[in-house]
């Protein structure tokens, strides 16, 4: 395997001419470029990143850890951090770490190990403490679905709450009185103020929502499935259901069906997030508009800005608003 001192040797200039020229580097003429370029692409020689890196101190590498690819929403965030990554000409390294506060851990640290400056971190479980001492500890740390006050600026973030309002005031718009909620069973705040704000709208407008009708569960489209089938089963009316995000809400809708209920005649539903797949479920899904891969990019510039600035570095991040979009699973009562 060609080293560095082989480029040397052959283009007949110095070894630090060729480090200048590897790390695109001042003070080399263009017609010395071309030659070492040339004997490198002779001899093959590919230069190492992580060697490169030990010397620098810096990374061409983009980190982002989510707590899994399977769900199409975690998938569309990696996808917003890539295309700025490619766009910047640097490599993407994914870190997956299922909800518990040990795998984010462990999917951070190897991120830290493999000298990743600028990350993008989906985090649920890691305290509010513990990220404030690893965003000291690394500048270009960007947080995304999750905001913490003392460091605001280094937060992209959604309104959770405010989503659950608009729900049901959608809901409300088309005369319903009797709702249900279908929630994530997974202790995190997301679910918690989706559903905060869902409920505290209708008590503004006079309905307090029966907490037999709040089922929760996986949030997938079985978890969709069983937890309908658990709200059928208090044999309690309801004539709308707010559902936690769209593969819930698509789960619900095929049990309502398989049960004799018309969606949205009998019973309208309304999910959370606007993948894909709710443009193509049938009834194509009424849901709130989650912007993740255009927050994921925000968050991954972020990043890179702040490794360019001092420590002082001050915004107050970004809150994004969900936006409702009405399709066919929700009409009036």
């Amino acid at each position: 395997m060609s080293t560095i001192k082989d480029i040397a040797r052959v283009a007949g200039v110095s070894i630090a001419t060729v480090s200048r020229v590897i790390n695109n580097g001042p003070k080399v003429g263009q017609k010395t470029r071309e030659k070492v370029t040339l004997v490198m692409n002779d001899l093959g020689f590919t230069p190492n990143a992580n060697a490169r890196a030990l010397v620098t101190q810096k990374s061409s590498t983009i980190g982002v850890v989510v707590p899994e690819l399977t769900d199409p929403f975690f998938a569309s965030l990696a996808s917003g951090v890539d295309k700025v990554a490619r766009e910047k000409n640097m490599q993407l390294l994914l870190s997956t770490a299922l909800l518990s506060a040990e795998s984010e851990r462990a999917a951070i640290n190897l991120l830290i190990e493999r000298r990743c400056q600028s990350i993008v971190f989906h985090s649920k479980k890691l305290s509010d403490e513990e990220l404030l001492v690893l965003c000291k500890k690394i500048p270009g740390l960007v947080l995304i679905d999750r905001v913490i006050e003392e460091i605001k600026h280094k937060c992209v973030w959604i309104d959770n709450a405010e989503g659950g309002k608009i729900a049901a005031r959608h809901l409300l718009s088309l005369q319903h009185q009797q709702v249900a909620c279908i929630s994530s069973k997974f202790k995190i705040e997301d679910p918690a103020l989706r559903l905060k704000g869902f409920t505290q709208e209708l008590a503004n407008n006079g309905i307090e929502l029966d907490e037999q009708l709040i089922q929760y569960a996986e949030p997938n489209l079985q978890g969709g499935e069983i937890a309908t089938q658990h709200l059928l089963a208090t044999g309690k009316p309801f004539s709308a259901v707010f559902v936690y995000n769209d593969a819930m809400a698509i789960g619900a809708i095929s049990t309502l069906e398989d049960n004799g209920f018309d969606v949205p005649n009998d019973i309208s539903v309304i999910g959370f997030d606007d993948v894909l797949l709710s443009r193509y479920s049938r009834p194509k899904l009424t849901t709130l508009h989650y912007p993740i891969k255009e927050m994921a990019q925000h968050a991954t510039l972020l990043s890179l800005e702040l490794l360019k600035t001092d420590a002082n570095y001050n915004n107050n991040g970004l809150k994004y608003v969900p936006r409702l979009v009405k399709r066919e699973s929700t009409s009036a009562k």
